[in-house]
């Protein structure tokens, strides 16, 4: 169990790094205002920052799936929302200071997923069926239609829920990874929990960096966590068998609350603040 705790946490890493380097080649990449723009990923391909992000969130993504195969959702997914602890961090290396308050939700964060850690049960997942993989199918086209129509809604309404979209796609791209039977080459071409994977992801990246461009990086960012760890951890908890170990049903629900309560409040870094230069006093 505890390498499965050390591949979310490195995915967490990962991620954290990745976020800091997308987001800002999606707010210096043109866009249409008034709508979703698929060709807005064509665009920010074009960037080093974002390329190596994305290379950041392949590896981050291989680390997520190994802990999917031994962990619960809930506790990789409050893992990820952690992410942002870590790009906190990073943007404090870039010249954002950081104050008390991010320092305690940092604190925060870790001591939250040290709970969770604490009452994680490492059983394997109940068994999906076909029928399971096919409401996954459901879901991706279900969202990519919302986001599509949540881009030409007006500004107050697109960026939270350009975010929560995104982040109800990046749940689906978790569950489709711990649904997995193998990671055989023949037996992820025929799995269509590999499509839903690669779709919902896409669309993930496409909609946040919306949201990211167009509006508010703190409420993107904020909706994109709940959107990423309440609803794939209901799932987990409610079809695919995710328990605690006996006792501590009450220690892991603190823990995912801490974790991504402190999240939340680490949202604004989903984007690094760029650094004020300092003027010379006059006289």
């Amino acid at each position: 169990m505890w390498w499965g705790l050390i591949c979310a946490l490195f995915a967490a890493c990962a991620y954290g790094v990745a976020s800091v380097m997308q987001a800002i080649a999606a707010k210096a990449t043109s866009g249409t205002e008034d709508r979703v723009d698929p060709r807005l990923l064509v665009r920010v391909l074009r960037q080093w920052k974002f390329v190596a992000g994305l290379a950041l969130d392949v590896v981050g993504f291989v680390a997520q799936v190994a802990a999917l195969r031994v962990l619960p959702l809930f506790v990789v997914q409050a893992a990820l929302a952690g992410s942002l602890a870590v790009t906190a961090v990073a943007a404090r290396v870039l010249g954002v200071r950081l104050g008390r308050r991010e320092w305690t939700a940092v604190a925060v964060v870790c001591a939250g997923l040290a709970l969770l850690g604490m009452s994680a049960e490492s059983e394997g997942s109940d068994a999906t069926g076909l029928g399971f993989r096919l409401v996954l199918v459901g879901a991706v086209v279900v969202l990519g239609t919302a986001g599509m129509f949540a881009g030409r809604a007006s500004r107050r309404i697109r960026t939270p829920a350009l975010g929560l979209i995104a982040g109800l796609c990046f749940g689906v791209v978790a569950l489709s990874g711990r649904v997995l039977t193998s990671l055989a080459p023949l037996d992820l071409l025929t799995d269509p929990a590999t499509y839903t994977l690669g779709v919902a992801g896409a669309l993930a990246m496409l909609f946040y960096a919306t949201a990211l461009q167009r509006g508010s990086v703190t409420t993107s960012t904020a909706m994109m966590v709940i959107g990423e760890t309440v609803f794939p951890s209901l799932i987990g908890v409610l079809v695919l068998g995710d328990t605690t170990r006996p006792g501590f049903a009450a220690v892991a629900a603190v823990g995912f609350v801490l974790a991504v309560s402190a999240a939340l409040a680490l949202a604004r870094f989903g984007e690094p603040a760029p650094i004020e230069p300092v003027s010379a006093p006059l006289g």
